[in-house]
């Protein structure tokens, strides 16, 4: 789908997330600017948030952002989709290269995310990715309404019926999406992290850390086992430092 940026006319493509639960085929759709970690797992939190509840397993796509090797008999996740795995409660099977019959559900729910609300929005103009999501839920709750043409009700009502029920409820806090890198620690016994400079114990040295960047916090783990944490801070070229 297409944004116009209102102050300079340029069109920007947006990309669009598809989640659809197994038994109701009850449907979320948002779109999102790129496939990026951050974008997918925003997205995926938000449609849980739709669901009302969590899924005993999530069957994604082969998502270079999220799945670290895509092996078809053993794949494994990035580290972030690992945590958010963690976070919710959820098995992760990713279906396999080249398999779309391993996440069949949601390539139909593609289809019919093409036509009842794509193919509607075409002649659309939108000016912001926030009004373009505003125009896909609106579209979403009538699709989500529309009678099975085979079937007696609507993906709504079999929702309620079957999925909703059976769904675990959402963690009381927020995921906080992290990202990790590795540094060596300085020999002032600081790591170096957007040219902010954070302090680890003193023995480590020389020593390669783990760090786990989240919005709010630093955290530096040696061999697995936490050895710092700090108040992330904006200001390059500081110390943050614990005596």
């Amino acid at each position: 789908l297409s944004v116009i940026d209102p102050s300079g006319g340029e069109i920007r493509r947006a990309q669009v997330f598809v989640a659809v639960l197994g038994a109701s085929n009850y449907t979320y759709a948002e779109a999102t600017w790129t496939q990026t970690a951050a974008d997918w797992l925003g997205a995926h939190c938000r449609a849980l948030a739709y669901f009302g509840g969590c899924p005993e397993v999530v069957v994604p796509d082969n998502a270079r952002a999220l799945i670290a090797d895509p092996d078809r008999y053993e794949p494994s996740l990035g580290r972030a989709y690992q945590e958010w795995a963690e976070h919710y409660g959820c098995a992760v099977i990713p279906a396999r290269p080249y398999r779309p019959q391993d996440k069949a559900k949601v390539e139909v729910g593609e289809q019919v995310v093409e036509r009842w609300i794509l193919a509607r929005l075409r002649n659309r103009q939108c000016f912001s990715l926030t009004e373009l999501n505003a125009a896909i839920w609106m579209l979403l709750t009538d699709l989500n309404q529309r009678p099975f043409k085979k079937l007696p009700g609507n993906r709504a009502s079999a929702f309620a019926t079957l999925d909703q029920p059976v769904l675990k409820p959402l963690p009381a806090t927020a995921f906080e999406l992290a990202r990790w890198k590795k540094a060596r620690v300085s020999i002032d016994y600081h790591v170096d992290i957007e040219r902010h400079y954070y302090s680890v114990p003193h023995q480590l040295v020389g020593e390669m850390v783990e760090v786990r960047i989240t919005a709010r916090m630093i955290e530096c783990l040696h061999h697995g086992k936490r050895v710092a944490s700090h108040v992330r801070s904006a200001l390059p070229g500081r110390h943050t430092t614990q005596a």
